[in-house]
Order: C-alpha cells, then sequence, then structure tokens
C-alpha cells in the first residue's frame, strides 16, 4: 500500500497502523495515488492538531479523523507521541469503514501494550477505569483489556522489588539440535557447526569476565540470571558445568532470586545436564514442546515425539522440583482447535508451574514462509487462545506478561501464565523494561535502562557463532558503553 504523508513525518507510526490493519500490505511511499493508498495528513488550527487519512483499498474509499488539543501538545517526546496517535487513530477510522471486521487489539500497536495500562494504574486511575479508557481509546476488546490489567498488576508488584542498581544477566548459546520451521531465532544446527562450540565458548568466558569485572565497577547487583538461545543445552554436561562455575566466578550470585535456563528441545535433555544446571545453581528450567501432537511435531521439524517429552518432563520435575515452564505455539502447520486444547490441558495435568502461549510469528526466512505452508486461519488460532484464557484462569494461572511481535498470526499476542508466586522475574523485567540486561554471546542484547529518566540504550553482540568469534575483541571493546552509560546517569 502506497502512504502519502502530508505535514507531517510520522512514518513509523503510519506504519505501524498500516502493518496492523492490513498484514499482507507492505509500505511503499509516493506523492501519487495507487489502487492501495492511504493519504495522512496532518494540520494544526488554531486550537487543534488534526489527523485525517484518506483510504482507498479494493476499490472502496473511506476516510477518518482525529484530533488533540494544541494546549497538551507540551514538550517534544510528549508533542510526538499524541501526534503519532492522531494519526493512527485516523487510519484507523477510516480502515474500520471498509474492514469486515476490527482487530482484537483495535487501534493499539506495538511490542509492549501493556505500558499504557500500567501508567494509568500507577497514575492512580482504578483497574475498571483503566479498563474502560483503554478500552475507550483504543478500541480493544474486554479480553485484551483485562490480559492488560494483569500483566500490568504484575509489572507494579517487580518495580516495587527493584532498585536502580538491580540488573538482570542474559547468555545466548546461538546452537540448536536442528531448525525448526517456524524458528526465526539467531541459532546454527550443531549438525553443520560442532566444531564452533569450543572457540565460542572460550570467546564467551572472554566476555563474561569483561562484564564481570563492569558489574564490580559500577556496584551492579544481579537479581536475574537467563541462559537463552537457540537451545543452551544442546551443550553438553561438562561444558554446561563449566560455563556456569565461570559466571559464578564473574558475578555475585548471592542476590539472584532466579536462575532460569531454556533446555527447550525435550531431545536435548539428559540426567547428566539436569544434574550439571542444579548443581551450577539454577531454579527454573523451561521443557517446551510446543504442541502435544506427534502430526504438528513432524510437520515443524522437531526430531521428538509427544512421549518424548513426557519422559524430558519427568525427569525435569526430579531435579527442579516445582519451577518449570512449557511453552505453545498457536497456530503451528497442521494443528487444530482440538489438537491444541488437548496439548493445553495435558500441560495443567502435567502442573507445570508456567505456561506460556505464543501465537505463531509469520517472519521472513523461516521454512514455513519460505514454504508457504498451509496454517491455521485467524478464526482457528482465535479459538486456540480463547481456550487457553479460558482453561488456563480456570485451572488457577494468572497472566504476567504480555508482548506483541509483527506479523503474528491473526494480529494476537504472546502471554505467560504462571501459579501465584512462580512468576518469572526476568521475564517481566525484559518485557516492561524496568531494568538493566547486561547480555553476553551470540545474538545477545544488552538493554541498558535508566529507570529515573526513562532513557533505554542497545549494545547489539554478533548474531551467528563464526561472526561472533571473529569479532570478539569489537564486542569486548563495546562493553565501555556501559560504564559510559552509567556514568552519564549518575547511578
Amino acid at each position: 500500500m502506497k502512504l502519502i504523508l502530508k505535514g507531517h513525518d510520522y512514518k513509523y507510526a503510519s506504519e505501524q497502523m498500516l502493518l496492523s490493519l492490513f498484514p499482507g500490505e507492505k509500505p511503499e511511499y509516493s506523492e501519487a495515488e495507487a489502487e492501495s493508498s492511504a493519504e495522512i495528513s496532518l494540520t494544526e488550527g488554531a486550537e487543534y492538531a488534526t489527523a485525517v487519512t484518506r483510504l482507498f483499498w479494493n476499490g472502496e474509499r473511506a476516510a477518518g479523523s482525529a484530533r488533540v488539543r494544541l494546549s497538551r501538545l507540551t514538550g517534544k517526546l510528549r508533542r510526538d507521541s499524541l501526534l503519532s496517535m492522531a494519526v493512527k487513530l485516523s487510519f484507523y477510522r477510516a480502515a474500520m469503514k471498509i474492514l469486515p471486521e476490527k482487530p482484537v487489539w483495535g487501534a493499539l500497536t506495538g511490542i509492549r501494550p501493556g505500558t499504557i495500562m500500567t501508567k494509568l494504574i500507577e497514575s492512580g486511575t482504578s483497574e475498571k477505569a483503566a479498563i474502560s479508557e483503554m478500552k475507550r481509546l483504543y478500541f480493544l476488546d474486554d479480553t485484551r483489556a483485562r490480559l492488560l490489567v494483569d500483566t500490568s498488576r504484575a509489572s507494579i508488584e517487580a518495580k516495587r522489588g527493584l532498585s536502580e542498581r538491580d540488573i538482570g544477566i542474559y547468555v545466548g548459546i546461538p546452537f540448536c539440535p536442528t531448525r525448526c520451521a517456524y524458528c526465526s531465532f539467531v541459532s546454527q544446527s550443531v549438525q553443520k557447526s560442532m566444531k564452533l562450540i569450543p572457540p565460542f565458548l572460550e570467546c564467551l568466558k572472554a566476555e563474561l569476565t569483561r562484564l564481570g569485572d563492569i558489574v564490580r565497577e559500577l556496584e551492579l547487583r544481579p537479581v536475574a540470571v537467563y541462559i537463552g538461545g537457540g537451545t543452551p543445552t544442546t551443550l553438553s554436561a561438562p561444558e554446561l558445568s563449566e560455563l556456569m562455575a565461570h559466571m559464578r566466578e564473574c558475578f555475585d550470585f548471592s542476590a539472584v532470586r532466579e536462575f532460569s535456563v531454556e533446555a527447550g528441545r525435550p531431545d536435548t535433555i539428559t540426567a547428566e545436564k539436569l544434574a550439571a544446571l542444579r548443581g551450577g545453581g539454577v531454579t527454573r528450567i523451561s521443557v517446551n514442546p510446543q504442541s502435544m501432537s506427534n502430526e504438528v511435531l513432524r510437520a515443524i521439524g522437531r526430531s521428538h515425539t509427544a512421549e518424548d517429552f513426557r519422559a524430558a518432563f519427568r525427569l525435569a520435575r526430579e531435579y527442579f522440583g516445582g519451577d518449570i515452564n512449557t511453552d505453545l505455539i498457536a497456530g503451528l502447520p497442521a494443528d487444530t482447535p482440538e489438537s491444541f486444547a488437548a496439548t493445553l490441558r495435558e500441560m495443567i495435568e502435567l502442573g507445570a508451574e508456567n505456561i506460556t502461549v505464543h501465537t505463531l510469528s509469520l517472519k521472513k526466512g523461516t521454512r514455513i514462509t519460505l514454504e508457504g505452508s498451509e496454517i491455521p486461519g485467524k478464526a482457528e488460532v482465535a479459538k486456540m487462545l480463547d481456550t487457553a484464557i479460558d482453561e488456563l484462569r480456570r485451572a488457577g494461572y494468572a497472566p504476567y506478561y504480555l508482548y506483541r511481535q509483527k506479523n503474528m498470526s491473526g494480529g494476537f499476542e504472546n502471554v505467560g501464565w504462571a501459579k501465584k508466586g512462580k512468576e518469572s522475574l526476568y521475564n517481566i523485567v525484559i518485557m516492561e523494561e524496568l531494568a538493566t540486561i547486561i547480555a553476553a554471546g551470540g545474538g545477545a542484547s544488552t538493554k541498558l535502562v535508566d529507570i529515573s529518566s526513562g532513557r533505554i540504550e542497545r549494545i547489539f553482540d554478533y548474531k551467528y557463532p563464526k561472526e561472533y568469534i571473529e569479532g570478539v575483541e569489537k564486542t569486548l571493546a563495546d562493553k565501555d558503553k556501559i560504564i559510559a552509560f552509567y556514568r552519564e546517569a549518575g547511578i
């Protein structure tokens, strides 16, 4: 779809709304109207700034508008925020005159929709009033508004227990046994890269040593640790033990409340590896079936079966007792609302303390996208997610973090559910940007957060094992930016 911007340059806001409302369209820019186009203008009068969108799509025309009082446009950040929202709302209102149904998230876009709800509640708005406000302003449905209230409650509670020197630590292991059909994460099959693991680990240790020095110099305090990937349990038991021993040499873990590892793939889990993790201080692991349908597992290229998962889960229970997460994905090839519901109910019956329900994200480069695999439609995915919300609430789980991604099937969301007291602090902190996450490893992203000012900076490590190894000197040098950030913030 061609986007024609007049009187403003809010491209990001315009593109976000386009991708939310018309997921099959790609933004192009031109001054000429086309068969598929949106002209979005912004003008300022004596009292109001007014955004108007004139939409032409599938032979139909529609217009929508939104306005904001000029007196509210105080300061650049607030001005940009309010005018961007006016642009989005005008686009949304025009589209609602053409599209057959409204998106479940209404006019709300972005990865972290909960931040708006959290600000409302923190300002003193009651939860009931906040729900009404979000439905009025952004046309949310009741189900999504209530999800936001619950996850905001968890975010506010986590925030109360954090100080400005508290941090999380992330370690990225970019290796997997094989690559799944839906996967777009930075990972490399060990079938092709086993020889890269030893040099990768040596470089990772060097990066962790540097980070340890910085954390001590700045007197930062790790409170949550997460080893992800990829699949960290692709590593051998001795490699896992050595890595965690080195981490403990680098950092003071005395204040750590949670140490998680993404065991992920059941076919990588052995008693020796679980013993190594437990011995290294890990308190929480993920064992992820994605589906308990063997047909679905074959369709996505998983090399384990449902029975393999059951055996891995039982083994994990022996070593980790009551702190296991399981990931499920709604919308996978060959899945149905009935088979998804059966998977969900088995996770509940197994007693997993955390159940994370993802929606399939149709990203470039995945086998599903490249091969055009047949996947469940929006109505089927909606039924899967509705079942998850109803069944999990009934079983005593509550949503505690939520995020959205681009190109999600049906425009839905990912939600972490937990039994009371089993919420993952790390997941809340990273999703709600409540504290700095210092990261090391392939594809790792350090996120520096200054809570007092709201300032955020990121430092990216190289993505793939080979370039990470070759670029380790630059990676080490880049970590000096952490010191500069904290010095500038006066922390």
